[in-house]
């Protein structure tokens, strides 16, 4: 039987990186970092490859310290009133070879103390992105009903994101499809245990789950009009 990849060292670390969320503490802690979080990330990543491939061969996973799949650990505080300076989560993300930011079609994987999931869709889609999606969506209803209800899509994710407070522009308020007009995010969430991050059938754990959004993906994709 395979190691477990991550282990109880990996989430004592993030609760004290949450208790003491400062540059000096970090700094101090930085072989800890290492051992317990992006170490054991980038095992998951090398170990998640082929699977990736799979899946799709236009979506990557790249074992990178920097640059790859692995987000990172400092975070962007220049809009936002919280100023702490690392993430408290560990942030995996398989994007689309086409992919130039978060805001494109990913596989995701979050793993921190409060929560743990697994996500596949497009958070926040660009303006144009989004108008694509929900014009394939209003164009093509039957398939995305017959793929958000399929049985195996439900057995292990749900959709969830932000939507609009009213309808979108350009669409009527009755439309019959309004709900997911009114989407902003298209993303589909799987939760995962603390346990199941621990275990070591973790790879197929998140395999399975991803195995089960593939029809959802090459949806998102044809929206974009990207290659699945």
């Amino acid at each position: 039987m395979p190691e477990p990849i991550f282990n109880q060292q990996s989430f004592d670390f993030l609760q004290q990186l949450a208790k003491n969320n400062n540059r000096a503490w970090f700094n101090e802690h930085k072989t800890q970092y290492e051992e317990t979080i992006r170490g054991p990330a980038l095992t998951l990543i090398e170990a998640m490859q082929s699977n990736i491939q799979a899946l799709s061969p236009h979506f990557n996973a790249v074992a990178k310290k920097t640059g790859g799949s692995l987000m990172r650990v400092y975070r962007d505080t220049r809009f936002s009133k919280d100023k702490t300076p690392y993430k408290i989560n560990i942030g995996i993300q398989f994007k689309h070879r086409c992919a130039k930011d978060v805001h494109a079609p990913a596989f995701y994987l979050h793993i921190a103390n409060e929560e743990c999931f697994l996500g596949a869709g497009i958070w926040r889609p660009s303006g144009p992105a989004l108008a694509n999606i929900r014009q394939m969506i209003s164009d093509n209803p039957r398939s995305w009903e017959n793929i958000t209800t399929a049985v195996e899509f439900q057995r292990y994710f749900s959709l969830s994101g932000d939507r609009l407070k009213t309808y979108p522009r350009g669409y009527d308020k009755n439309h019959p499809m309004i709900n997911d007009l009114r989407r902003k995010d298209f993303i589909a969430i799987h939760p995962l245990s603390t346990e199941q991050i621990l275990s070591e059938s973790l790879i197929q754990t998140i395999n399975q789950a991803y195995e089960s959004s593939a029809d959802f993906m090459d949806y998102l994709c044809n929206a974009l009009e990207l290659n699945y």
